[in-house]
Parts: C-alpha cells; structure tokens; sequence
C-alpha cells in the first residue's frame, strides 16, 4: 500500500478540526499540541486541503481554520485525494504504465481492484460519522484533557 504518513496526518488533523472548530477557527499549533503532529508539517498539508476546498482559513489574530463544509459532506478519500495521497496496491504505481517490462503483471487486475474497494470504502466515510463513534470521541476527549493538563502545568511554573 501506498498510504502514507501524509493521507493518515491529513486525515487525522481534520478530524480533530472537526471536533473544535465550533470555538472558532482552530490554530494549527493547537492541532498540533493535541496530534503530536510537526506545525511546520500542518502547515504543508492545510496549504494542500485549503487549495483543495476541504478548509478555509481566517488570518490574522485569532485565526486559523474551518472545514469548508459540514462534516457529513466531507469524506476520508477527499481529505486524502486533497493532500495528493494515493491509496494504489499495484506495484508499479498506476494503471497506464506496465508492471515488468512492457507488459502487466499476473496479479495487476487485483490489486487495481483492491485499490478501488480501498478507494470505494475511504470515499463512504465522512468526518461527521467518525465524529460520531465513541471511542473516536473519548479518545478527542482524552487528548484535550492532556493538552489542558500540560497548559496548566505551564501556568503553575511560571507564576
């Protein structure tokens, strides 16, 4: 499989937009904070997902990003497509070019066909139905409590 540390950040820092954009627009230091996710890294991957119509950005203070759309109407396989992820099983990468040589391989057909179930299965998933499962939900909320815990401890040593 082709899928990347890329498509599961990209996929994984939307998520967690989706759970916290209704405090406002998100900052990707904080999805950063709470994913464990290099900002700098963020920041290549929402320059892909905002070209691409997934978010939008706000500038300036208190800015930072919104999804685009409502959650149900966004599904993993757009978020992956936008940071130019592919999810391709074949061997050689695509359809159009031969596996060996000039020919395809014995076993191409099946995993052009897993490719498109992958594809298939990543496109019928939307962020609102992973929002929706608990253990997605409990393990956002473990996460907020951890970088809450860290910020306080923050405050503590300074004053």
């Amino acid at each position: 499989m082709r899928l990347t540390s890329k498509g599961r950040y990209a996929v994984t820092a939307v998520l967690d937009l989706s759970f916290h954009q209704n405090e406002g627009p998100v900052s990707l230091a904080d999805i950063s904070a709470r994913q464990e996710i290099s900002l700098s890294y963020l920041e290549q991957l929402f320059a892909r997902l905002r070209r691409n119509k997934v978010v939008n950005s706000t500038r300036g203070p208190g800015g930072g990003y919104k999804l685009s759309r409502d959650p149900a109407d966004i599904s993993m396989a757009e978020i992956i497509l936008a940071v130019d992820e592919t999810y391709d099983a074949t061997a050689c990468g695509s359809s159009s070019k031969p596996c060996s040589g000039n020919y395809q391989c014995l076993t191409h057909d099946l995993w052009q066909e897993l490719s498109q179930e992958i594809h298939t299965f990543l496109k019928e998933i939307t962020l609102a139905e992973m929002m929706s499962k608990r253990t997605v939900r409990e393990v956002a909320d473990r996460q907020d409590r951890v970088v809450q815990t860290h910020e306080l401890k923050k405050v503590v040593s300074v004053g």
